[in-house]
């Protein structure tokens, strides 16, 4: 059944698509990086870029949270076209949960195969300190909402997506592999995403750790479970920013994840470009 929601939410999708696909002069993205909080200054530099933004994208979302540029940037990176939103959409900032979807689908109907996910979170473990990265593995979705819910459309995927390898692989070896070339602290983890925008409270904290999450954020996860029903291969690469409540010391702030995004900014961006040389990003052409 076509429902007034439903319909807005493809009107959107189409809109915004069929815009860019005239206005990007010709690239065709295959690969689509999504940067977390303070870390659109350590995108790496692509080729013959353009860079848009997302005001000017009929259909698309508005970022309003201090350290997301809002911008939209496109070149190449060797054999790769690399689109990069220098800013996310969050479900605390009002926007609705299946809006949080919209960017991905878009993507996904100019042909982007690969989703790169990054995300400042807090660490609830003592020995995963700021500055480190943890590649993820899985994710608990503790938001009380989802994404895929009441605007389904066959051109999205399955309506009921297997979660069972959802972060590929292949692309956490290689990224890993990139962090270890980088010299940057890195394991496997769990991601558990809240819907904000408070920060956790220490018995939060203890309750997370306990189901086996590694790190904490407010994002990510609707837009890996919008990229999965797409067919999409997804890494999620979590920067450390700070440790979590009831294990730091001093109390969370946002300038302090900010902060933190630019002391690691040289070392995301090495990071991010030996990453997008690995022959597991290669794409397929049909």
């Amino acid at each position: 059944m076509i429902t007034k929601k439903k319909s807005q939410h493809i009107a959107r999708i189409e809109k915004a698509a069929a815009w860019l696909k005239k206005n990007l002069k010709g690239l065709t993205p295959d690969t689509l990086m999504i940067m977390g909080s303070g870390l659109s200054k350590s995108v790496p530099q692509l080729k013959n870029s353009i860079t848009i933004s997302y005001d000017r994208i009929p259909g698309f979302l508005r970022s309003t949270v201090e350290g997301h540029a809002g911008e939209l940037e496109i070149g190449k990176s060797g054999a790769l076209t690399v689109a990069i939103m220098k800013g996310r959409f969050h479900y605390y900032e009002g926007h609705a949960m299946s809006d949080l979807a919209i960017p991905i689908r878009v993507f996904g109907a100019l042909g982007v195969k690969n989703l790169v996910v990054t995300a400042a979170v807090g660490s609830v473990h003592k020995n995963v300190k700021p500055g480190s990265f943890v590649i993820l593995r899985d994710h608990i979705n503790f938001m009380g909402v989802h994404p895929l819910r009441g605007v389904y459309d066959k051109r999205f995927g399955p309506m009921f997506p297997d979660l069972t390898d959802v972060y590929a692989p292949a692309l956490r070896r290689a990224a890993l592999a990139a962090c270890r070339k980088n010299k940057i602290p890195a394991r496997e983890g769990v991601y558990l995403a809240g819907f904000g925008p408070t920060y956790e409270t220490p018995t939060e904290i203890r309750m997370f750790r306990s189901w086996g999450a590694d790190v904490v954020g407010m994002s990510t996860v609707p837009e890996v479970l919008a990229a999965s029903q797409l067919g999409m291969r997804v890494l999620g690469v979590a920067c450390v920013t700070n440790l979590a409540a009831g294990i730091s010391a001093s109390p969370l702030t946002h300038q302090e994840v900010l902060d933190a995004g630019v002391m690691i900014a040289s070392k995301f961006k090495g990071f991010i470009a030996d990453l997008l040389k690995a022959s597991a990003f290669e794409v397929k052409q049909p």
